[in-house]
């Protein structure tokens, strides 16, 4: 196969629901390889690092996108994501970013942990109630997606009422996140983008007017301080990426967790027991079935080269995470799942300047929530066969059935 019959195969039902042979026979491609025309697939972990590091390679922004992406300014979903920093680049990006991380702070995200731990605790309950009588329970609509909504609500100030609708908003949405996805995802998505819109719209104002101690308001505050660092078209569609990036990874990564430590018992039993960190836990599988698989970039000079591979003017690079992470020049046995790995360095929250800002988040979640779980079900297993999600780009669980 060459690199453009990988792409073809990865978005095959097929190769969605695992794409690891196919980063396989892409890294004997070699790191960089063509895929198509002005197409090039990444692959190597040293590779991807260095495109992610660079600022001489883009992100598609919305200004490419128009130039290049026929019916990109139809869709509400791709011009609401194209006003955030998730596909801005300098200096609109620099400008928006520095903004936002200015009061989304680690030691903001660290304050949250006493609220993670109740969290978890709560839903734990819940969770036993629910399996109670032995039967199926769920993971992923009764923990894994509760836990991370339930917590960036709260760092953004979201009231407890309105925190459900946004489960299938989020999904809806990150569709537009995808290849190719259908017509009927893109509607979809733009119905979504519409309905977040709207909402944080509606409770920016509220805070603009009555302050409180969260996000939205920091965020509110702060841009109404410093006019012309964030419009408020800008300052809606970060609010809607840091609503749905901080709960729909981390979904992925509690539930692709929990899942690995049931198809290896050992490591199951020494995270219960005490003899796994659960920071290398998380590490690990964020290596090896990483929630966020792919990304791309586009070059913008006739003098840039990845890998030895030139990427002039307009090439598009395909910058495969999930392949990255398994890369045998990095990693001794990549396809090995091992939580001890000491040399562990995923790129699945990017790099660069547009490493995930919420990556401490994350992590901090599914520390606590994982070992916290099998402390609780000393008994928990699988209760059938797990059904992944039809989505390359993201990629975690639709259904995860356990018995408590």
């Amino acid at each position: 196969m060459d690199g453009e019959e990988i792409i073809g195969r990865l978005l095959s039902e097929e190769g969605r629901a695992d794409p690891y042979p196919l980063y396989a026979a892409a890294h004997e491609l070699g790191p960089v390889s063509a895929a198509g025309p002005n197409m090039v697939l990444a692959v190597g972990h040293r590779e991807v690092n260095q495109v992610l590091r660079s600022t001489a390679f883009h992100v598609p922004d919305a200004a490419l996108r128009e130039r290049w992406e026929e019916g990109y300014l139809e869709h509400s979903s791709k011009t609401l994501l194209g006003s955030s920093i998730l596909e801005t680049n300098a200096p609109d990006h620099g400008r928006m970013r520095s903004l936002i991380a200015s009061v989304f702070t680690a030691r903001r995200v660290a304050a949250l942990e006493p609220a993670v731990v109740a969290a978890v605790d709560r839903l734990l309950d819940e969770l036993a109630e629910a399996g109670a009588d032995g039967g199926p329970v769920d993971f992923m609509d009764a923990f894994a997606h509760r836990l991370p909504v339930g917590v960036i609500c709260e760092l953004l100030g979201v009231p407890e009422q309105d925190r459900a609708r946004f489960r299938p908003l989020a999904a809806d949405l990150t569709a537009a996140l995808e290849l190719l996805p259908s017509d009927p995802e893109l509607a979809a998505a733009d119905a979504a983008a519409d309905e977040l819109s709207d909402y944080f719209t509606e409770l920016a104002a509220r805070r603009q007017a009555e302050p409180t101690d969260d996000l939205v308001s920091a965020l509110v505050q702060t841009a109404a301080a410093d006019h012309g660092r964030l419009s408020g078209r800008e300052l809606l569609a970060n609010l809607v990426l840091l609503l749905v990036a901080g709960f729909e990874t981390t979904t992925n990564l509690l539930g692709n967790g929990l899942a690995l430590l049931f198809d290896h018992p050992a490591e199951l039993a020494a995270l219960r027991e005490g003899r796994l960190a659960p920071a290398g836990l998380v590490d690990e599988v964020l290596r090896y079935d990483s929630p966020v698989q792919l990304t791309s970039r586009i070059s913008l000079s006739d003098e840039l080269a990845v890998g030895g591979v030139p990427t002039p003017y307009g090439t598009g690079l395909y910058l495969l995470l999930g392949a990255a992470n398994r890369d045998p020049a990095r990693y001794a046995e990549p396809d090995r799942f091992d939580p001890r790995r000491t040399d562990s360095q995923p790129l699945s929250f990017g790099g660069g300047p547009h490493f995930c800002l919420g990556a401490q988040l994350a992590r901090q979640e599914a520390a606590v929530a994982l070992p916290a779980l099998l402390a609780r079900f000393p008994r928990l297993a699988p209760a059938g066969p797990p059904v992944r999600r039809s989505r390359l780009v993201l990629r975690g669980y639709q259904t995860l059935p356990v018995t408590c």
